[in-house]
């Protein structure tokens, strides 16, 4: 066990940071749950066009709550202080190494990562949900995307990163399942219109990118 804890420190420390500071700035744009506001009222959208019934949207809506409050909600709640690992930023035996950058170094413990799980869990229920690969595809990326910059910002660990994607995935799978067998069938979602969240999902991006441009 010691040595796959330290194999995780020395990979951390491995994929911390850089020395640009507009990948800096396009990572702090990216580990904002801000930042993808625009991306869920997108899928909300598909979810309306696609289900007529206020009872049917709801559930689907509510289903995605359901996933971040246990994901992320059960992680920050009770599993961050019973394991009580010290993030990278403020581990003892490494903080010192570890690239902060703009002063982020989040809350003191960071077992196992929220990000990683409230974003796969959201990926995992809409993928099943929706079923269009290409959506998929794009979903997890998105999710991915989001556990890179907290490796790059060195507030989580590999480790905690894998966990909470596990977590996050049985999460996502779990929910959708009662909500296929207990509440609802769920519906046919065209590919045509899955692609709007995927635009929004790469606007979104390009957006990013843009900001980080003129913030460096």
């Amino acid at each position: 066990m010691e040595e796959l804890i330290n194999m995780d420190k020395q990979l951390l420390l491995m994929i911390n940071g850089s020395d640009s500071s507009f990948v800096d700035n396009l990572i702090l744009i990216l580990t904002n749950a801000k930042t993808w506001i625009p991306l869920y009222i997108g899928l909300a959208y598909v979810v309306c066009r696609v289900n007529r019934d206020l009872r049917s949207i709801l559930l689907i809506i509510g289903g995605a709550a359901l996933c971040v409050l246990l994901a992320g909600g059960v992680d920050d709640m009770i599993v961050k202080p019973l394991v009580a690992r010290w993030r990278p930023t403020h581990d003892p035996e490494i903080g010192s190494m570890v690239d902060v950058v703009d002063g982020y170094r989040g809350g003191n413990y960071g077992f196992f990562s929220a990000h990683a799980a409230n974003t796969f869990s959201i990926a995992i229920y809409i993928s099943l949900l929706m079923r269009q690969r290409l959506l998929t595809l794009f979903m997890v990326a998105w999710s991915l995307t989001n556990c890179y910059t907290r490796l790059y910002l060195g507030v989580h660990y590999p480790g905690d990163i894998c966990v909470g994607l596990i977590w996050g995935g049985l999460v996502g799978y779990s929910v959708y399942r009662f909500y296929y067998c207990r509440l609802a069938v769920p519906a046919s979602y065209p590919l045509r219109l899955c692609y709007i969240p995927m635009a929004i999902l790469l606007l979104t991006i390009l957006a990013a990118v843009t900001a980080a441009f003129f913030l460096t």
